[in-house]
């Protein structure tokens, strides 16, 4: 799948999929949740990342802009796994150290992933969908007899409700508009059960109204979940934002208030200027 990271986990027990659950490990006594430190990467002699430091605290919504080739995707990379940095440090909570951690075990730990393009199972209902997503042991002998349990069934309509979907629960997942898919497919990180989600564009192709939507549904999740945003809309990070980050050329340019960032006048040459 290329879309959101979809765990191949035991359950993790009776709590919500709307709450998360995460490695047992995670320390957040200090406030961070996530914390990357002296973060470069080098592709054939380009710095994506130089030297990136950034904090994220446990429950935070943050917003991460910058110009094309900042290094935001590289970031993400870096986080889940899918890139090895060339030096630096980066930890889930105090104690889980990423770099230690292959894409399955970092999912499995607590951080999940939305590309900017959503990927669902389009001939399964997203009753289904959701389904397939939960955090259950998917070889292939238990998952042909798995049956849901109560508790099962009311995490997928928890998070049916949290997504906005309750009403094409048995709905063809192909057959949603651009905006549902997207919501679809948080719900299905969400039913992973995640700590931490990093969200990679999720309005681009919506409405208005998918866009004011978006808004509502990642704002109901902080404080639950950290959430990071990488996003261009800028009335849409206007909306959700309590502290931007604007990174440039691989490092943290400033972060700051929306109102803040837009007046940085090294933001305005490097980006909002653009």
């Amino acid at each position: 799948m290329t879309g959101a990271h979809v765990l191949t986990t035991n359950p993790a027990g009776p709590a919500s999929a709307t709450d998360g659950v995460a490695d047992p490990r995670l320390d957040t006594t200090h406030g961070p949740i996530l914390y990357l430190e002296d973060i470069t990467v080098s592709f054939d002699g380009f710095r994506a990342l130089n030297q990136l430091t950034l904090y994220i605290n446990d429950g935070e919504l943050r917003c991460i802009i910058g110009p094309n080739g900042a290094g935001k995707t590289t970031m993400m990379d870096v986080i889940t796994g899918k890139t090895r940095p060339d030096r630096g440090t980066a930890f889930f909570g105090q104690i889980i150290d990423l770099l230690e951690l292959d894409e399955p075990a970092i999912a499995q730990a607590g951080i999940g992933r939305k590309f900017q393009k959503p990927s669902v199972f389009e001939e399964l209902s997203v009753f289904e969908n959701l389904e397939l997503a939960m955090r259950t042991d998917k070889r292939t002998w238990p998952t042909l007899f798995a049956k849901l349990n109560g508790q099962q069934r009311d995490d997928i309509e928890d998070v049916l409700h949290t997504i906005g979907l309750p009403e094409q629960r048995r709905q063809r997942a192909g057959s949603l508009s651009h905006g549902q898919k997207q919501w679809l497919e948080i719900g299905m990180l969400l039913m992973q059960r995640p700590k931490l989600l990093l969200v990679d564009e999720p309005v681009a192709g919506m409405t208005h109204q998918e866009t004011e939507r978006t808004a509502e549904l990642l704002l109901s999740l902080a404080g639950k979940h950290s959430v990071v945003v990488v996003e261009h809309d800028m009335e849409f990070v206007r909306s959700i934002a309590r502290k931007v980050t604007v990174l440039h050329e691989g490092s943290v340019l400033t972060e700051g208030s929306m109102d803040e960032v837009q007046q940085d006048q090294r933001v305005i040459e490097v980006y909002l200027g653009a």
